[in-house]
């Protein structure tokens, strides 16, 4: 019977996009990162599911002009180093996830709780178009 060699599992790790087996990757730095994730991203912002239920069920009503503002916003969010912020545009709110980019909720002005929202660590002003 002939011998039969298993590798270990991590012990030799095949070659990934080019890079050489063994070879580490270039570490990224904060605010690297967030740059290259928004040139891959392409200024992109994604709305969840609950988002998309808030904007039909507010009927808030949102221009492409509107959403490419919200991504500016955002990506002004990411190089502060912001995590989750709301974005004021008008008489509205959206709840950020900044490092997914990705609008997890919407409010206008009567679903603000008063005034008070908590949960988030940045909050930015949209300008007006």
């Amino acid at each position: 019977m002939a011998d039969i060699s298993i590798p270990l599992i991590g012990a030799n790790p095949p070659a990934v996009s080019g890079v050489p087996a063994g070879a580490a990757a270039a570490p990224f730095k904060g605010r690297d990162f967030a740059r290259v994730l928004d040139a891959k991203l392409e200024g992109g912002l994604r709305f969840s599911a609950h988002a998309q239920a808030r904007l039909r069920s507010r009927e808030i009503p949102l221009t492409d002009a509107d959403c490419g503002r919200l991504a500016e916003a955002t990506s002004q969010a990411a190089r502060k180093g912001a995590r989750e912020a709301l974005l004021l545009m008008g008489d509205l709110g959206f709840i950020v996830s900044v490092p997914s980019r990705t609008v997890i909720t919407a409010l206008d002005s009567s679903r603000m709780d008063g005034g008070v929202v908590t949960g988030i660590d940045a909050a930015v002003v949209v300008p007006e178009a």
